[in-house]
């Protein structure tokens, strides 16, 4: 079993933080969006759910908590990771800055800008360790995106 570092509680603890603050039902600065433009977030928003889904099922026994992989893991390279790196995390900031739009809930969208930062900062992290684990990590990186496909 690999040690938890320092680092990835420090992470995972922010993670947790930030998505119990969404929680919170705080209106601090409100707005009126068009029912259509409320509803297409809506789509979005369940539409970066089966992506989060489908990402958790092809990652199957290399699931982890922490940003260190696991020591008998595996670096998929194939589905959904043929095109993103991040997609569980890319799916969680999808859906809560969507959802926080489709409520019109600044507060929410926020959160969802906090946690893009997070991410960002949690991702270069794990990518470095995922770097030491497997030598195929950086030419996979070349051909990839990190969160988000023609964008980042």
């Amino acid at each position: 079993m690999n040690k938890i570092a320092k680092k990835d509680i420090i992470y995972v603890s922010i993670q947790i933080i930030l998505l119990t603050a969404y929680l919170i039902p705080i209106n601090y600065l409100q707005f009126n969006l068009n029912i259509y433009i409320r509803y297409s977030c809506l789509t979005i928003v369940i539409l970066s759910f089966i992506m989060m889904f489908v990402a958790l099922f092809q990652l199957n026994k290399n699931l982890t908590a922490f940003p260190t992989p696991k020591e008998n893991g595996n670096l998929i390279q194939t589905g959904i990771y043929k095109v993103i790196r991040h997609p569980i995390y890319s799916g969680i900031i999808v859906s809560t800055l969507f959802f926080g739009i489709y409520i019109e809930s600044s507060w929410k969208i926020f959160i969802s800008i906090c946690l893009l930062i997070l991410f960002y900062f949690k991702s270069n992290y794990e990518e470095n360790l995922l770097s030491k684990f497997y030598s195929e990590y950086s030419d996979y990186k070349k051909h990839t995106y990190k969160f988000f496909p023609y964008i980042f």
